[in-house]
């Protein structure tokens, strides 16, 4: 950064604009940024050259320049109001989050600007930076230290009465639990969000985030139809404000169809409503109906192994569809084994095109689980099935007679104690 200054006024703004390279604009930038004039109007024309200048950083993936121009500019915040530097503060921070892999340096930076809001007394902006922090440590798997951060923060936020901050931090707070699988505190988090949100204006791109995590809640507890009318929800408004997050709504439409055995319906829903996210994303989902349409596990295993990042990376998808794939294995090998009293293991993986110590595991789990009776006689690899016992009616109806009798016994000796009394 160059030590001399150039006036802080529009023809400097226009001098960075015509610049023949980013890096010279930012020279220029950086040089009314010197400029120790502090009027209204070199004030004005400084904010703009901040503005300027964090989006010519992050273009050029300089995130660590982002973070120095945050410490150079502590002086010039306490010549703006307080509203006006949390702007600044804020949009720098996301001009770093849009730089790919920086997580460890936001939280570092995050960290940073909290101890400077701590010192400065900023308390508004202090909450905001620290609600970002928690929600980065989340993607960093730092959930114990997340939940400590956002346990303090929710109560302060609730003293204050900050009602839109409070929605952010219950929602943030429900995908935590969320990602530890305590789903009563998921939800409990989750209600009070909404219940925060009904009491004020909620912007639409929150609304479409607390009805995404209404609907993976819904969906994780086996409630399809109900979680496919948030996502969709949540797919609406998302897709209003051309927000990246449409398409994972859609996505996740798409595997509620499937889960609820409609999986003819997802070709449908794509061709009416995706055509301008055809993608991975979609074509994996697609990929995954067509073969639970045919009842195929080769096409579905196929499916997984192409779209590796889309099904297997996405938790939540993931874990729905290793769900998806034990049923469907278990519906095949039932159908397979139907007709034979006794087969070999390696026959049935032969016909189900699966490892035969895949098809010997899950054949000894669903024997343990009652879904079939039999044994597998591991000494020579076959599989012993058994019919059906049929229960024998007369079993129930004895034993309702023995009731009875019992009962009509303990009437007569109440009845003759009374006598005999």
């Amino acid at each position: 950064m160059s030590s001399s200054h150039l006036p802080a006024t529009s023809e400097s703004l226009d001098l960075a604009s015509e610049a023949k390279s980013p890096s010279d604009a930012i020279t220029i930038l950086y040089q009314v940024l010197n400029n120790p004039a502090s009027s209204s109007e070199a004030l004005r024309v400084k904010e703009q050259a901040i503005t300027k200048l964090s989006e010519l950083l992050r273009d050029e993936n300089r995130g660590e320049d982002l973070r120095s121009l945050l410490t150079t500019l502590r002086p010039f915040f306490s010549l703006i109001p307080k509203a006006k530097t949390a702007k600044i503060v804020r949009g720098i921070i996301d001009s770093v989050a849009k730089i790919p892999n920086t997580t460890d340096l936001q939280i570092s930076l995050c960290r940073e600007m909290v101890e400077w809001t701590r010192s400065e007394k900023r308390t508004f902006l202090r909450q905001r930076i620290e609600a970002r922090l928690a929600a980065l440590l989340m993607d960093s798997k730092e959930y114990s230290e997340a939940l400590t951060l956002l346990s303090g923060l929710v109560k302060e936020v609730r003293r204050l009465d900050d009602k839109l901050l409070l929605v952010d931090i219950d929602l943030l707070e429900s995908k935590l639990h969320f990602s530890l699988r305590n789903l009563p505190k998921a939800k409990a988090a989750l209600t009070a969000a909404r219940t925060v949100a009904n009491a004020i204006y909620v912007p639409p791109a929150q609304q479409g985030t607390i009805d995404l995590q209404s609907g993976i809640l819904h969906a994780e507890e086996k409630d399809y139809k109900t979680a496919y009318s948030y996502f969709f929800e949540a797919f609406e408004a998302f897709n209003a404000l051309d927000d990246s997050r449409a398409v994972y709504s859609l996505k996740y439409m798409l595997l509620c169809k499937i889960m609820v055995n409609q999986a003819d319906d997802v070709a449908g829903i794509i061709s009416s409503k995706a055509l301008k996210f055809l993608g991975p994303e979609l074509d994996a989902m697609k990929a995954v109906a067509d073969a639970y349409a045919k009842r195929s596990l080769k096409l579905f295993e196929t499916a997984l192994q192409d779209f590796k990042a889309q099904l297997d990376e996405d938790p939540i998808v993931h874990r729905h569809l290793s769900s998806l794939y034990d049923t469907l294995l278990e519906q095949n090998l039932c159908r397979l084994i139907e007709p034979f009293s006794r087969v070999e293991i390696g026959h049935i993986a032969r016909l189900i095109e699966l490892p035969v110590e895949h098809v010997e595991k899950k054949l000894s789990q669903m024997i343990l689980d009652k879904k079939f009776a039999g044994t597998l006689d591991q000494g020579v690899g076959c599989l012993i099935i058994f019919e059906d016992p049929k229960t024998d009616a007369i079993f129930p109806a004895t034993l309702e007679t023995i009731q009875n009798m019992g009962k009509v016994v303990d009437s007569l000796f109440v009845r003759s104690a009374k006598i005999m009394a």
